[in-house]
């Protein structure tokens, strides 16, 4: 029998059995530079498109990227570059690279990595350095201990999984050694490997280089599995299911058909259960669904299963009406998770990857009827046929004149995108997110991209570009007018044909921190800003400009975007008196401030 420990998190976590294997890869066994060992290597490694921007410090870099399988991206800012990697490792699950020069272009890289990190993407950034004769003298660009911290930016901390800079060739089989653990380990990785110019040059045997290692994922024992299924008894719990369940969706939908639980999700989850099944009841957070909350309430399951999420603030908002009586059964990969966001709930952590803990958890759920197994190509190819429509918001009447409801752009976007496509929606941070957790409705997992931790501005508007080149298919992002403004990477998308489609809400102003302040009650914030055309805009980079001027034109000018074969930018001019979903935000901040943590409960034996 578990027993869990009597402490305040009430909780604890499973330590797995780990097993590391070696597996042989070809080697040519030539003798070549270290820098064009290490491309070769990481494509060997499954990285397949690499993102930055070239400088000095880079060139043998970019060189050697050139003239490898990787297909390399040049970028027109370091920091889109990296949020473009991070989606794109995300469209085809496979590593990234992004290089940067020394000085600014490392650092203008960090904002992108560190959204990478937060996501659990896998993405290693190559850097240059200043070479060790030239540091302390002003050289340009200096990157060493003179000019900037090391701590965090060479060393594994908050922003990299792992990072060094080489001053010699003899660290590289470690350094391959160790990128192949984290690329081959569950969930993210994010390294940095800086290259002073002196060594990225020097010659190399490949015969040198170790072999990559292969990482078994964490499991649990079978009497940890019974233990939990005897907790989970029909009936009595409700599935929360997270972005770290996306690889499991189809367990996820047996468990609840064949247990009657009633599952949501967390806005980076949108997908993994069908949102037009039966058991499923909506999202959490920032744009969610009150019958979530409602269902917490009225029906008190006793306990919740979380598959994969952080319940952070903005999946869960710390709702103690989200907690239930018998507390969490909470599976995630990362041990430091669970118990975290509700730090004073009965909480029994799980480590293991959701999948295999699904797989094993089902054993005591067995079929009630015949299934079907569920093949997603053949689902997709089937609901392209039915056209059968999500419920979404109710059915308005377009305006004739005037601007556009964000609600109205949402309907045409489920029928046209969501439901006619295949393209992968992204959604900018703010109101644009809002707007589209509360209201896009997917079948499937892995269609809907959001950043809901880190949250940069900008994230989607460049993300986009990465998931197009990644998916050579189209891409789309619901962004602000101040997001497209901040980093949008709309010139790179014309130069590699990405076919990336930014959908801009555009209302002259930061429209979260607007109604931010009109909900704190607060009246003097100057968040306007000069209204932009969008459609000039587009043309002077290349790009096609649509613009939405009333809500008739919503279903042409989609139509027409989606059927371009370069990026195109829709200037949709919005409504800014319409209230976003995002309004509940603020009342959880208000509610945060006056309530307390649910207590916590007695261990069993």
């Amino acid at each position: 029998m578990l027993k869990l420990a009597e402490k305040m998190a009430h909780h604890e976590v499973r330590e797995p059995q780990t097993t590391i294997a070696p597996e042989t890869v070809p080697r040519r066994g030539k003798n070549t530079t270290v820098v064009g060992t290490l491309v070769e290597q990481l494509a060997g490694l499954g990285v397949e498109q690499a993102f930055g921007i070239s400088g000095g410090a880079v060139a043998l870099l970019f060189d050697a990227l050139a003239e490898s399988s990787i297909a390399l991206h040049h970028f027109r800012h370091e920091t889109g570059a990296a949020f473009a990697a991070t989606e794109a490792y995300f469209a085809r699950r496979k590593p990234t690279v992004v290089f940067a020069t020394t000085g600014p272009g490392l650092l203008n890289s960090l904002t992108g990595l560190t959204a990478a990190r937060w996501e659990g993407a896998k993405v290693i950034l190559i850097s240059g350095s200043t070479s060790s004769p030239q540091r302390g003298r002003w050289a340009t660009q200096e990157t060493s201990s003179y000019t900037m911290p090391q701590d965090g930016l060479f060393t594994k901390g908050p922003i990299f999984d792992f990072a060094l800079r080489m001053e010699h060739p003899a660290e590289l089989p470690e350094v391959l050694r160790r990128l192949s653990l984290g690329l081959a380990k569950p969930g993210g990785f994010v390294a940095h490997v800086s290259l002073p110019m002196g060594v990225q040059s020097q010659r190399f045997d490949e015969r040198d280089v170790q072999r990559p290692m292969h990482l078994m994922a964490p499991a649990i024992s079978e009497d940890d599995i019974a233990f939990c299924a005897r907790q989970l008894k029909p009936g009595s719990f409700a599935i929360w299911a997270g972005f770290g369940a996306t690889q499991a969706a189809q367990k996820v939908r047996l468990l609840s058909e064949r247990s009657g639980a009633k599952v949501f999700c967390s806005p980076r989850g949108k997908g993994i259960m069908p949102e037009d099944h039966r058991n499923y009841l909506g999202v959490t957070g920032l744009g969610g669904h009150d019958q979530v909350t409602q269902h917490m309430v009225a029906e008190a399951p006793q306990r919740i299963l979380v598959l994969g999420s952080r319940l952070g603030e903005a999946t869960s908002f710390w709702d103690n009406d989200m907690v239930p009586s018998e507390g969490f059964l909470h599976v995630d990969i990362d041990p430091e998770v669970p118990g975290t966001a509700f730090p004073d709930a009965k909480t029994l952590a799980i480590q293991s990857e959701v999948g295999q803990f699904l797989d094993a958890l089902l054993r005591y759920f067995p079929n009630q009827a015949q299934e079907q197994p569920i093949d997603i190509e053949t689902h997709r190819k089937s609901k392209m046929r039915r056209r059968k429509r999500v419920p979404t918001t109710p059915a308005i009447e377009l305006r004739q004149e005037g601007p556009v409801r964000p609600q109205a752009l949402m309907n045409a976007l489920q029928r046209q995108v969501v439901e006619d496509s295949d393209a992968v929606v992204l959604a900018e941070c703010g109101n644009s997110f809002a707007w589209c957790n509360h209201y896009l409705r997917f079948r499937e997992a892995g269609r809907y991209r959001v950043s809901t931790l880190f949250g940069s501005m900008g994230h989607a508007a460049a993300g986009v570009v990465g998931a197009a080149l990644s998916r050579g298919d189209k891409a789309l992002a619901v962004v602000g007018d101040g997001s497209m403004l901040m980093n949008s990477e709309v010139s790179t998308a014309v130069q590699y044909g990405a076919k990336a489609v930014w959908l801009v809400l555009n209302d002259a102003a930061y429209g979260m921190c607007r109604d931010g302040h009109k909900a704190l009650g607060l009246t003097n914030a100057n968040v306007h800003f000069p209204r932009v055309d969008f459609v000039a805009m587009a043309g002077a980079l290349g790009a096609k400009g649509l613009r939405i001027d009333k809500e008739a034109d919503i279903e042409e000018v989609l139509s027409t975007a989606m059927k371009s074969e370069v990026p195109v930018i829709i200037d949709a001019r919005i409504d800014p008196s319409e209230p976003s979903p995002l309004l509940q935000r603020f009342e959880s901040l208000i509610k945060q401030g006056n309530s307390k943590n649910v207590a916590g409960w007695e261990s069993d034996s």
